[in-house]
């Protein structure tokens, strides 16, 4: 069953609310944005259709009882996610020395020498390409916004991506391991979807590697451009565990990479379900709370010191076209203030950002502007994109998010 903006955000108030991850009422608000596009990654093709973007609100809740945290405005209908979605950060030599250290070390973790492996929303299957690099016999895959011809050589015969989500209806053997990156925070269901892919596993002994972004990093520095439309379920440490014990798996290990952006977990499915730890409420409620004031203390800095460059006359551009900088922008109604936005991915080049309006050029075409302010919206690129501006002779001030 789907659930109705109406019906998750009841007559009764925030008692009528029930968590979509342990089912317990009265989950809290604490966080509102009116009015943010409903997709940050789609490849717009005029700023006229950039700035009619299809929009939707942000009111995220607190779950007190599993400390799970979710959009309740958030509409099913409204994220699109198909051919035109780029999300990949797969021309980052940074990234992509990580997602390979990754790959290695889940290849090492679970044994999969040899071995078949299940991705649940793999993007351009540059992971699965990897773990079959890597020793892995083959690899499936599936994501409704793969696009054919993205990945090739050896490889290429080894993988099978299906182009569809992987909901309550597909059945298919997981093999040694379900793997699943960064796409748990799209589902608003996730108890639900969780115990689907048990089942799926079903008497199997295949283990489970999940990553999402991690909600303790968001909520303690205030990172207001990580929360956005497609990201409509947010996870702590204890919560993400929490979600496995409640749905048929024993947690191995908990832990974050990436800078402390990305939350991981490995684990093993276990007969029936289990009683996560209990968690600090009280200390939780804290923090969420506090997330909203810290939260408008950091925009308000940003929109002063933008305006304060703006009247000076220089020129600021963002590097990174995606979630981060969508968020960024349209969070802060931003327009004038910054000239354009680049990105390193040439799939993004000459399109626009949605709401905002900027335009996503390419870093040669940043170098000729001779920006006096760029500012880095992931700052794990930094020192990459330091280099980047050094080479193609251009030299602004560098600010990081």
């Amino acid at each position: 069953m789907t659930l109705t903006v109406e019906d998750r955000v009841a007559a009764d108030g925030p008692a009528g609310r029930r968590c979509p991850s342990c089912g317990a009422a009265g989950m809290e608000p604490f966080y509102s944005v009116a009015g943010v596009p409903t997709n940050s990654c789609m490849l717009i093709r005029s700023r006229r259709e950039a700035l009619a973007f299809p929009s939707g609100d942000l009111e995220l809740c607190l779950c007190g009882d599993c400390g799970f945290i979710v959009n309740a405005r958030w509409e099913e209908g409204k994220t699109v996610y198909a051919a035109g979605y780029e999300e990949t950060q797969g021309y980052s030599p940074t990234f992509n020395a990580f997602h390979r250290a990754l790959a290695q070390d889940v290849m090492a973790r679970f044994g999969l020498q040899g071995a078949r492996v299940l991705e649940i929303g793999c993007g351009k299957g540059e992971f699965l390409a990897l773990l079959v690099e890597e020793g892995a016999a083959e690899g499936i895959g599936y994501d409704p916004g793969f696009e054919p011809g993205r990945f090739g050589g050896h490889v290429a015969g080894k993988l099978q991506v299906v182009p569809e989500y992987f909901h309550e209806g597909t059945l298919v053997d997981p093999g040694a391991l379900v793997c699943c990156k960064m796409t748990l925070e799209h589902v608003y269901d996730v108890g639900r979807f969780l115990r689907h892919v048990r089942s799926v596993i079903g008497d199997r002994g295949s283990a489970v590697f999940f990553m999402v972004p991690d909600a303790d990093r968001i909520l303690d520095d205030a990172a207001f451009w990580d929360v956005y439309y497609e990201h409509v379920s947010y996870f702590t440490a204890d919560a993400l565990a929490g979600l496995f014990v409640r749905t048929g798996f024993e947690p191995q290990e908990v832990w974050t990479g990436y800078g402390g952006q990305y939350l991981m977990i490995a684990a093993r499915p276990v007969s029936g379900s289990g009683i996560p730890a209990r968690i600090d409420r009280e200390a939780l409620r804290r923090r969420a709370r506090s997330f909203a004031a810290k939260a408008a203390e950091v925009r308000n800095g940003w929109k002063d010191r933008l305006a304060a460059l703006h009247r000076a006359g220089k020129t600021v551009a963002l590097w990174g076209s995606g979630s981060k900088a969508v968020s960024f922008l349209t969070t802060l109604g931003i327009r004038e203030e910054v000239a354009m936005v680049t990105d390193i991915n040439p799939n993004r080049h000459g399109y626009w950002l949605p709401t905002s309006g900027h335009p996503i050029v390419s870093p040669a075409e940043l170098a000729l502007a001779s920006p006096d302010v760029v500012i880095v919206v992931n700052p794990q690129y930094r020192e990459e994109v330091a280099r980047d501006l050094a080479a193609l002779h251009c030299h602004p001030q560098i600010l990081t998010l």
